[in-house]
């Protein structure tokens, strides 16, 4: 736990540098490299709601869970307070994992289902949880407990509620509040894709409340854990089966007026989902879902996208597009031709081990994301040195400096060449099977 101590005690002690100094240098290093990783691993990243998130005073986030160690990597990096996550103590087995755990402040926690089914004993990890609120500071929990790739979200734990009410009713100067949070993935497996984090309103342990948690703590914690079920269903898109996904995502595509925002995408998602289990029975429901089927088929075998079909692709829209496109592509294509040796067979190692290496299919991105991280890392170290090695210190920064420029600019190539690819295979597929569309 000396890991967890150092970050989180942020006492200046004297001139020089303390160890908890140190440590929190150390947590606001490693989240600016984590937000910079998740700025290049999804294309566009929306966070709604930040008025909801205390500036200060024990808090506890709560989300739904369904992209492994992505979800609390987003909220570490985007919600603006210091947050502390339980994790499983079998991750701290992993030297590399360990250092980075320690560093965020995590706290180890022996889940039954890691051992064998044996007992856990978690005495002082709680009582590092309940420190963590009682001081004032933030903490993150997935009520789901464990990550999953299902289509709705998991029955939630009472620890949550259980942690709330405890430091509340345990002389806490300040209100406990509990933030609920809402992740929507557009696809989580996919590089350049698209993420919105909202935070919902909090769930405040009133003094109402405590009175009530010391006179029926059950019922209470029951309470409470309902509220927070609420509110993060209203924060989350849930259906019965990946099926119904499917086809309620293609109505929702055909219904939606154009620019939408991704709030709004989701927000039209969710009321669809909701909706849907009680009309699924209906004949017209049923009719209209199976051409919904049917179209998505065909738009498959085709290579378009509902968009293709409903405005066509003018030539006006296409030569702009392309002198646009074009121009970008030539921008950075310098940059990225001198980084190429080393992005381009990175980039195929990343695509190929993802999925590979990942044991379930909700650490895929996470997969993708930390590799790429650390083999960034090492490489651009490496390759600085040998420059240095080689010739000199300026060499060296110079190379420093050179190489992140050049991988994002590889980025761009790699991502405007397949706009273009798919610009004129769309513009052909349309030309020469018009009676299909």
């Amino acid at each position: 736990m000396d890991g967890f101590d150092a970050a989180v005690d942020m006492k200046p002690t004297g001139l020089m540098p303390s160890q908890a100094e140190k440590g929190f240098i150390l947590y606001k290093g490693l989240r600016l490299l984590l937000r910079a990783a998740m700025l290049i691993f999804f294309r566009r990243i929306e966070v709604v709601g930040l008025e909801n998130v205390p500036e200060e005073g024990p808090t506890l986030f709560c989300a739904n869970h369904s992209n492994s160690m992505l979800d609390p990597v987003m909220i570490t990096a985007f919600s603006g307070r210091i947050v502390h996550f339980a994790a499983a103590d079998i991750l701290f087995e992993n030297p590399i994992l360990r250092f980075l755990l320690r560093i965020l402040g995590a706290v180890p926690i022996r889940r039954r289902q890691d051992h064998g089914g044996d007992g856990q004993d978690n005495k002082d990890s709680f009582a590092a949880l309940y420190g963590v609120l009682r001081e004032g500071r933030s903490m993150g929990i997935f009520p789901e407990g464990l990550s999953h790739d299902d289509p709705h979200l998991a029955e939630l734990k009472t620890g949550p509620a259980r942690l709330a009410l405890g430091a509340a009713s345990d002389h806490t100067q300040e209100t406990v509040r509990i933030v609920p949070c809402g992740f929507y993935y557009t696809d989580p497996r996919r590089f350049r894709s698209l993420v919105l984090l909202q935070f919902g309103e909090p769930i405040e342990m009133t003094p109402e409340r405590i009175a009530e948690h010391a006179e029926e703590p059950r019922e209470t914690v029951r309470s409470v854990t309902d509220d927070l079920e609420m509110s993060i269903r209203g924060l989350t898109v849930n259906a019965e089966d990946w099926d119904t996904v499917r086809v309620i995502d293609g109505i929702r595509r055909m219904y939606q007026p154009e620019r939408i925002r991704l709030v709004e995408r989701m927000e039209l998602s969710r009321r669809f989902n909701d909706r849907y289990p009680e009309v699924k029975d209906d004949p017209a429901v049923l009719i209209l879902a199976e051409r919904v089927r049917a179209y998505q088929d065909a738009l498959y075998l085709l290579g378009l996208r509902d968009r293709d079909v409903q405005r066509g692709l003018p030539m006006g829209e296409l030569v702009w597009r392309t002198m646009s496109y074009g121009l970008l592509f030539l921008l950075y294509l310098p940059l990225a031709i001198v980084g190429s040796p080393l992005h381009a067979p990175l980039g195929v190692l990343l695509k190929l081990g993802g999925t590979r290496f990942s044991p379930r299919k909700d650490t895929i991105a996470a997969t993708k994301l930390l590799g790429g991280f650390f083999l960034i890392l090492i490489l651009y170290g490496m390759v600085t040195a040998a420059a240095f090695w080689f010739w000199d210190l300026p060499t060296a920064l110079a190379t420093l400096v050179l190489l992140p420029l050049s991988g994002w600019s590889f980025i761009h190539v790699v991502s405007r060449g397949r706009t273009l690819t798919r610009l004129y295979s769309t513009a052909a597929g349309m030309l020469l099977m018009r009676r299909q569309i």
